[in-house]
């Protein structure tokens, strides 16, 4: 056996066990060896950190991201978008279909996973399939359903998944019948796109001259869904939950027993219209002065939005969050903010500013946040929950509360760097990412 490393005197946090104490951990030859109190004997020429302050916790899960590559290199290439992960903390990543050649038939889709494997072994990289074919232009009109049993079978297949408007409900229905013996997660964004707007309709939206969006282009289309949920009983996770409505639908839906899980992303966790808004005063109301990497799908909420979903996550309700990391280039997101394209980057900042926004605020508990970003984030995956215990893997995250970094492009790993917080410190570091015999130290 190796001699490893003994972390001493780290707060470990574990959402499975409810645990948050200080203990000594021994990690050797890619299994957690031992936790205890204090005390540990080891090998004398194991290497000993003093990790007072220091935070640790099961790697990451993120649900839902975008990759550039195939087609977009310029905007993120694998290795910087695998890099990002990992800087962020993150050891398992399920990437979306919309790549250039879209992740719709198996050949796409194990194209992707070698590069993936060619690139990193760290994160575990899964794929969501997509669910449509489509004529031009991603014309739902023109939608047909996939090849789901062909897909079903391909290794690395995290489920089925768009990451586009759906309200039809004669294609919802169709899918879930055909996707329901498949036994795989089925995911799914309840949005009317015809409704519009840029920025979620309310006062906020008003006092910027902004086009503003409903709640009604998500809450409505979510209803329905349910009800063919109902139907059919098949197992949906709902993505992109933004506003106090959709809790209350989902709520109502957990307690009517539908097979149903639910994400939110992180920016709607901590950001709502008032950081748009307080714009107008400076700007004169002129609309191409506002922040375009604000421009989300769905939008920020408003106030009692955040709020809602703040609870809802930290109760349950909402079973995860997602970083839905979306790249662009510079020139992309240099437009006004009604005809920018909608995402942010988030990866490496997901942990730092959650933690600092809602657990050194108090709002959450170490352990909401963690259960959030891992376990319940694997459950919603169908994945087994990384466990924090001795002999098992060592999937595994420590994290400097204290460090401060600033988001620029020298410390950046991701090459797309359109986020709000882009020149601004960060409050908090990953410092080391274990996963296996596999380990990675910030370089930051």
């Amino acid at each position: 056996m190796s001699a490893g490393e003994l972390l001493q005197q780290v707060r470990l946090i574990d959402p499975i066990s409810a645990t948050d104490r200080v203990v000594d951990v021994w990690i050797a030859d890619g299994r957690i060896q031992q936790i205890a109190v204090e005390g540990i004997e080891v090998p004398q020429e194991t290497t000993v950190r003093e990790c007072n302050g220091l935070v640790l916790g099961p790697g990451l899960v993120d649900s839902y991201s975008h990759s550039g590559e195939p087609g977009r290199e310029d905007a993120e290439p694998l290795d910087s978008l695998l890099a990002a992960a990992r800087g962020g903390g993150f050891t398992r990543l399920a990437i979306l279909p919309d790549t250039i050649g879209r992740l719709d038939n198996p050949s796409s889709i194990a194209f992707l996973r070698e590069r993936c494997l060619q690139t990193a072994a760290v994160p575990s990289v899964s794929f969501w399939a997509g669910m449509f074919l489509y004529g031009g232009e991603g014309d739902f009109r023109s939608a047909r359903l996939a090849e789901l049993a062909e897909l079903a079978q391909v290794e690395a297949v995290a489920g089925f998944a768009d990451g586009e408007p759906l309200c039809n409900l004669v294609l919802m229905r169709r899918l879930l019948e055909y996707a329901k013996p498949y036994r795989l997660p089925v995911a799914l964004y309840a949005c009317d796109a015809s409704v519009g707007g840029v920025m979620r309709e309310g006062v906020d939206s008003i006092r910027c001259g902004l086009p503003g969006c409903s709640a009604i282009a998500h809450t409505a289309p979510l209803a329905a869904l349910l009800e063919v949920v109902a139907l059919t009983q098949t197992p949906v996770h709902i993505m992109r939950v933004s506003t106090q409505r959709e809790v209350e639908l989902i709520a109502d839906a957990k307690r009517r027993q539908l097979p149903v899980t639910a994400s939110t992303t992180w920016m709607h966790l901590l950001l709502d219209t008032t950081a748009i808004a307080p714009l107008a005063a400076n700007t004169g109301g002129l609309a191409d002065a506002y922040n375009p990497h604000l421009r989300l799908d769905p939008p920020l909420g408003t106030p009692s939005d955040r709020a809602a979903l703040q609870q809802g996550v930290q109760t349950g309700i909402v079973d995860a969050i997602a970083v839905e990391h979306t790249p662009y280039t510079y020139e992309e997101k240099a437009v006004p903010f009604g005809v920018a394209p909608p995402g942010a980057v988030g990866l490496e900042l997901a942990l730092p500013l959650l933690w600092e926004g809602l657990v050194v605020s108090q709002k959450w508990t170490a352990i909401d946040l963690w259960r959030a970003l891992s376990a319940s984030a694997a459950r919603c995956l169908q994945q087994k929950p990384a466990k924090i215990a001795p002999g098992e893997p060592a999937e595994l995250v420590l994290f400097d509360p204290q460090a401060h970094w600033i988001c620029d492009r020298d410390r950046l790993q991701s090459v797309a760097n359109n986020t709000f917080w882009y020149n601004k410190s960060i409050p908090g570091r990953v410092v080391r990412v274990w996963y296996g015999q596999q380990q990675f130290a910030s370089d930051r």
